[in-house]
């Protein structure tokens, strides 16, 4: 690689590093995530010539195929991130507590009873904060496709939603064993807030 492209990588990799590990942290939990974040920035190296003028959509649809790899490969641990903010929620008055895993649980019901692809629609828009043209990019899909997808998966989050408030009133709520880690704060707010923001 010459000097000029060994600058460009570094600007890139500067410029775009906390985003993309954000990204794998919101579907991986962290030890998996670094892995990613640090296979999506190889590909990038060695495919430099092919990265776009707008890396960044470029990046995260890296990013995914990766996941998706990682995911076939049998690393992911479900669930662990709400059962470490649960731990970690120890200090809150019983009455606080049960309150937010139980909103917390009928959120992550909600979720896990959409497809994959209604998830990933959701993620990108509420946890990544990427525009709905950024998200058609990464999907490698048009944005008014895109439009559609996401308007189809608000409908059943809400739907999902309002199902797992019913559930949650007359029982304890179940089915978290399909579900995704949430994002961290560090790198976007609750899931659980924007969860209900993209209904």
């Amino acid at each position: 690689m010459t000097d000029d492209a060994t600058r460009r990588f570094e600007m890139l990799y500067r410029e775009h590093f906390r985003a993309v590990l954000c990204y794998a942290l919101a579907r991986l939990e962290p030890e998996s995530a670094k892995d990613v974040t640090a296979e999506t920035f190889l590909i990038a190296w060695r495919r430099l010539p092919d990265v776009p003028s707008d890396p960044a959509p470029w990046l995260f649809g890296v990013a995914r195929k990766v996941i998706a790899g990682q995911l076939r490969s049998g690393t992911r641990r479900q669930a662990l991130r709400l059962r470490l903010e649960v731990a970690a929620a120890g200090q809150a008055s019983p009455g606080d507590l049960g309150e937010e895993v139980s909103e917390r649980a009928a959120v992550l019901t909600a979720l896990a009873r959409l497809s994959e692809n209604d998830r990933e629609a959701l993620r990108l828009i509420a946890w990544d904060g990427l525009t709905s043209k950024v998200a058609a990019e990464v999907l490698g899909v048009t944005r008014l496709a895109f439009g559609v997808r996401l308007h189809r998966a608000r409908r059943r989050l809400a739907a999902a939603l309002d199902a797992a408030e019913m559930a949650s009133r007359s029982g304890p709520p179940g089915g978290l064993g399909h579900l995704q880690p949430a994002a961290p704060e560090s790198c976007s707010p609750s899931p659980f807030t924007r969860a209900k923001e993209a209904r």
